[in-house]
């Protein structure tokens, strides 16, 4: 005789239980504490005078400080764009068996890295002391140095080719985390090496090259305020301009830091969505976003199975 098993009923009653989490008081300790931190901070900050918090209102969205939010942006995107396809030549020099191509690559990253932004915009802008003509090697062409390095080309010279060094490295991890046996797959039924990067090896690697890249993009939106030492009149350059006028030097600075703060954070958030698309088929689950680790975080009872019970209370 075959014995047979029945599943546990529904409690009398019947309807939905839950589970209750396990309560975590450290966290709420920690939390209770860290928002009081910040809530002095605040207060401390609205209620001191000398932050000029009218002036701040007054100053922006005055039209020199959005002019300056412009050229910030225009820089950011320009000199990332350079830095990424600059990078991507000197990853693939890098990996290249070419040894020569290799060595060169090596050779820029290794200047690059090895000196500081605001030296190589410096340098960038005094190139006409070492070149005042600038002949590119192509006789009959002769550029007068002075004329041709303005303080904007100097800053995109200066931060997209030191972009290009970081850039290069982060693409050359990407590539080295696809497997070996895709190219030699794609190499088995014939396809060049460019066609294979292009088609298979890169769009494998962004998961990996997607996240540092927008951390560099949102630092190279930073470093973009270097630039006013060239007289660039970018966010940082236009405040300086208004408080020296002024004097308002406090309330200035904190309309920058203000606009630094909104567009950092924009983009963070367009970061965080980019990275789940990418990292869609790679995990069980896509990363959460910000509003659902918080949401996970005051969630204290969530419902396991909501049956209908079958038996009447008797």
């Amino acid at each position: 005789m075959i014995e047979t098993i029945t599943p546990p009923s529904t409690p009398v009653g019947g309807g939905a239980f839950t589970v209750v989490s396990a309560r975590h008081p450290w966290r709420w300790a920690a939390g209770i504490m860290l928002t009081a931190i910040m809530g002095l901070l605040v207060f401390s900050a609205v209620t001191n005078p000398r932050f000029g918090w009218d002036k701040v209102a007054r100053y922006f969205r005055d039209v020199t400080v959005v002019n300056g939010i412009e050229v910030t942006l225009f820089l950011t995107v320009i000199c990332m764009a350079v830095g990424v396809a600059l990078g991507v030549v000197l990853a693939v020099m890098q990996l290249s068996p070419n040894p020569v191509a290799s060595a060169f690559a090596g050779g820029y990253v290794t200047i690059f890295r090895g000196t500081p932004v605001l030296v190589q915009l410096l340098f960038w802008f005094n190139l006409a002391a070492l070149y005042p003509e600038i002949t590119f090697g192509i006789p009959g062409v002769s550029l007068d140095a002075n004329q041709l390095i303005t303080p904007m080309t100097a800053a995109i010279l200066g931060l997209g080719l030191n972009e290009a060094a970081y850039m290069s490295e982060i693409v050359r991890a990407g590539i080295q985390s696809v497997d070996q046996g895709q190219t030699e797959a794609a190499g088995a039924l014939g396809m060049p090496r460019l066609l294979t990067l292009s088609r298979v090896v890169l769009p494998q690697a962004m998961r990996v090259i997607i996240p540092p890249t927008g951390n560099e993009f949102i630092g190279m939106l930073k470093t973009t305020s270097l630039v006013s030492v060239l007289a660039v009149p970018d966010l940082l350059y236009s405040a300086q301009i208004i408080y020296s006028k002024n004097l308002q030097v406090i309330p200035l600075l904190v309309v920058a830091s203000i606009w630094y703060i909104v567009v950092t954070t924009v983009f963070t958030v367009g970061q965080g969505y980019l990275e789940r698309r990418f990292s869609r088929g790679t995990t069980r689950s896509a990363p959460p976003t910000a509003w659902g680790r918080l949401r996970a975080f005051f969630r204290v009872h969530s419902p396991l199975a909501t049956r209908k019970g079958t038996n009447d209370e008797r």
